[in-house]
């Protein structure tokens, strides 16, 4: 495209400063007004078009912002910063394909733009391309290694990689160049909740909110915080906060609903109403004010439209996630073929050092895996340590014979998962990893961990499926719970693999089955507890006192007396599901 950018027909100097001055001070009202009037006077001052489109962009106007913008590329196609603003707007629009090619056309054009680069970050991101977008703000940071921003968008990306000490790392370097950081400090904030450094988690979004007090992120993430760790006044609190500066925060609104009664008067119920019949809100925010209406009706007693909500929800994750049930099935084929090559190279009991003993709880999501850690950690000698990820990142690719399983790599597995586990043990020899998912690694956990304890917990399935359907959960691992069949048929692969391992290694898995354990507390309780060479301790029979923090969906239940009946409450909504549980009723 031949360059007319014709800035010698220009606006008088004193005109141009004032225009840069209002810019660089956050006048944008006035820079708005000014550069209005200097296109109109001078419409082919290509300088003045491409101020207007940032400063209308600043005001929220961002249609009119692409168009300025735009107009500002006809007169100079060469301008990178141009290009790069555009890049940024069609973001804002959701337009993530578009922004690419502007972004890289800012960095085809200026190589060594590390805003540009950093700006490509975030829009691959978005589009789940993150070991590109890791790429992208590290070039950045190559460019400029006091660029604040991408240290912390890089610390966001690797925390969706799951590279959580090197995500801790960027955002304290990002801190360390910019001590004033909100955004930086929340961030850091969620890495170290993931590491289950929880008061140095509430530190740090507290400290978000001192820098920035209107923060609304923040103050839903210390919200969180305070759910877990049983605070849930000083939680909702927060969350009501956090609504209040920010009305259409769907995240805050579905977390809220989490925590609160409610009743046909709610402020909140008509708020979410309103935001879901917004046709602007994007999927992500209609997904999250389905599942919190849901929620709401249910409350009301409307389970019909409960139901209805559901769904909406659920569909909606589910292509937000692009799901597609083979890749479970395929990974599960994958485990049960490469599990006799583990086994092969079992590591000898007496060989290995045993400065600590895991005990693994499996089981589908939502089975009761978390009040089982309760009532074990409720133990003076044992650490809870909640949802732990190590077996997944260090033993994934084993499991599934990516790499080969040979006695080296079984070592590695294990010293690599050891280490994690002791920074996380305060002192004490015996932890629980109560990741549900790791039913898919006990093969490897057994061939690894020959001291080791593992409880698998049972639950009625229907129970588990509906419990899942109707529950958003963060990590994208839980794609298969958005559609009834999908779940039903991820329940199915479970119960396969469960039976493949009982198979092999039935006395190495202890079966306990959550609807005994809720009718007969006391004599399922001291089974499991002998199983686990445990002293006898009255406080395993009162779990809800064990007020250890609890990040899972289940931190509200546990806060409560064990109680009876929980696996039949998804038969308030049979008559919505069309038998879809019904073949998974115990004859």
């Amino acid at each position: 495209m031949k360059k007319i950018h014709v800035n010698f027909i220009k606006p008088p100097q004193q005109q141009l400063n004032s225009l840069i001055e209002f810019y660089q001070t956050g006048r944008y009202i006035d820079a708005e007004k000014l550069s209005l009037s200097i296109t109109k006077e001078f419409p082919m001052y290509q300088f003045a078009w491409k101020i207007l489109g940032a400063v209308l962009k600043q005001n929220g106007k961002i249609n009119e912002s692409l168009v300025a913008t735009q107009k500002s590329l006809q007169l100079d196609p060469q301008d990178a910063e141009a290009y790069n603003n555009l890049g940024v707007m069609l973001q804002d629009l959701g337009r993530l394909n578009e922004a690419e090619v502007s972004l890289r056309q800012a960095i085809t054009l200026k190589p060594d733009y590390a805003v540009a680069h950093s700006n490509l970050g975030g829009i691959l991101q978005g589009l789940g391309r993150l070991e590109e977008a890791e790429a992208n703000y590290r070039k950045a940071i190559t460019l400029k290694p006091d660029y604040a921003e991408a240290h912390s968008n890089l610390g966001n990306t690797l925390k969706e990689l799951g590279k959580l000490d090197e995500a801790e790392v960027s955002l304290r370097q990002a801190i360390t160049l910019k001590p004033d950081y909100a955004v930086a400090h929340s961030n850091l904030g969620g890495i170290l909740q993931e590491l289950g450094k929880l008061d140095e988690a509430e530190v740090n979004y507290r400290k978000a909110i001192t820098l920035k007090p209107d923060y609304a992120v923040a103050h839903s993430n210390l919200g969180g915080i305070l759910q877990g760790l049983g605070r849930l006044e000083e939680a909702e609190a927060n969350y009501r906060k956090a609504i209040t500066l920010k009305p259409d925060y769907a995240v805050a609104h579905r977390h809220l609903t989490a925590i609160k009664k409610f009743d046909a008067q709610d402020e909140q119920y008509s708020k979410m109403q309103e935001l879901y019949l917004d046709k602007n809100i994007s999927e992500e925010q209609r997904c999250h004010i389905n599942f919190g209406l849901a929620k709401a009706c249910e409350d009301l007693g409307d389970l019909e439209k409960a139901f209805q909500y559901y769904r909406e929800g659920n569909v909606l994750r589910k292509k937000l996630l692009n799901y597609n049930i083979n890749q479970d099935i395929e990974l599960f084929k994958q485990i049960k073929f490469t599990y006799p090559r583990i086994e092969q190279n079992s590591l000898a009991h007496e060989k290995l050092s045993k400065n600590l003993m895991p005990i693994f709880i499996v089981g589908m999501p939502r089975s009761g895996t978390t009040l089982v850690e309760q009532i074990v950690s409720s133990h003076s000698k044992v650490t809870g340590a909640g949802e732990l990820s190590f077996a997944s990142k260090f033993g994934r690719a084993l499991a599934r014979g990516l790499s080969d399983p040979n006695t080296d790599a079984l070592l590695e597995f294990r010293e690599k998962y050891l280490i994690k586990l002791k920074n996380l043990s305060n002192g004490n020899m015996i932890v629980t990893d109560k990741m549900p998912h790791n039913f898919l690694f006990i093969g490897l956990l057994a061939a690894t961990f020959p001291e080791a304890k593992i409880v698998h917990v049972k639950r009625n399935p229907a129970a588990v499926c509906w419990s899942n359907y109707k529950q958003y959960f963060v990590p994208k691992s839980f794609g298969y719970c958005y559609a009834i069949d999908d779940v039903i048929s991820y329940h199915k692969l479970y119960e396969n693999l469960m039976v493949f391992w009982t198979n092999t290694l039935s006395k190495r898995i202890y079966n306990l089955d959550y609807e005994l354990l809720t009718v007969n507390q006391e004599s399922e309780t001291r089974k499991l507890i002998e199983y686990l060479g445990l002293d006898w301790n009255e406080k395993f029979l009162s779990p809800q006192n064990n007020m250890r923090s609890v990040a899972t969906a289940s931190n509200l239940q546990i806060r409560k007396k064990v109680y009876k009946g929980s696996s039949q409450q998804w038969k308030k909504y049979q008559p919505f599901l069309n038998g879809a549980l019904d073949g998974l009723l115990s004859p």
